[in-house]
């Protein structure tokens, strides 16, 4: 399977996420944690998917000087797109509260994108997935933000925790890609790297 396929890459993967980490533990691939700094700016006239995709390229970018004929770079990004507006990681409660009641009723898109680098190749893929909150009740918001810390995740929540599970309402789409990563794309274009 995959692992076999790919056992001659040195994959690296570029994110501190542990959802993204258990992720490719469950796909069963061995991998090298690298992480390094990069100012998430991204020009203004972006939308979407194509912020995801840019974000996710400019995290490739810090290691190009460096990789090896055998190496594997993942770098991902998540993005959370609500009426034609980017919802980032909160920069304080106040803001994650903002978001959470901002998107309560409604739908909104998680949008995630993948860039797989070698030495000589780039492959960059995105999934998309929306997703429809319940009417959250201001209490409701607030003891999420108080006991689960969503500041470090796009749009303020994690669909993994408890406000996920009590939430949202309906969900189209892949929802590994919500958590973030699109397990089904990561796995279709390793096989085909490995496979050309």
């Amino acid at each position: 399977m995959l692992s076999e396929k790919v056992k001659n890459f040195h994959i690296i993967l570029a994110s501190s996420s542990p959802r993204r980490q258990e992720f490719l533990k469950k796909l069963g691939l061995k991998y090298e944690v690298r992480l390094k700094p990069v100012e998430e700016i991204y020009p203004e006239h972006l939308k979407g998917a194509e912020i995801a995709d840019f974000l996710s390229k400019l995290k490739a970018a810090p290691f190009l000087g460096e990789l090896k004929a055998n190496d594997l770079l993942i770098t991902s990004d998540t993005v959370v797109w609500y009426k034609d507006k980017f919802l980032g990681k909160p920069k304080d409660e106040e803001e994650a509260y903002l978001m959470l009641k901002t998107m309560s009723g409604n739908w909104h898109e998680v949008i995630t994108s993948v860039c797989f680098r070698r030495i000589n190749e780039q492959r960059l893929v995105n999934s998309s997935t929306r997703v429809k909150f319940k009417d959250l009740t201001d209490k409701e918001i607030w003891y999420y933000i108080h006991n689960y810390k969503p500041l470090d995740k796009a749009g303020g929540y994690g669909i993994q925790d408890w406000i996920g599970l009590v939430g949202i309402e309906k969900i189209k789409g892949s929802y590994a890609n919500v958590v973030g990563l699109p397990t089904h794309l990561v796995y279709k274009t390793l096989m085909d790297m490995a496979n050309q």
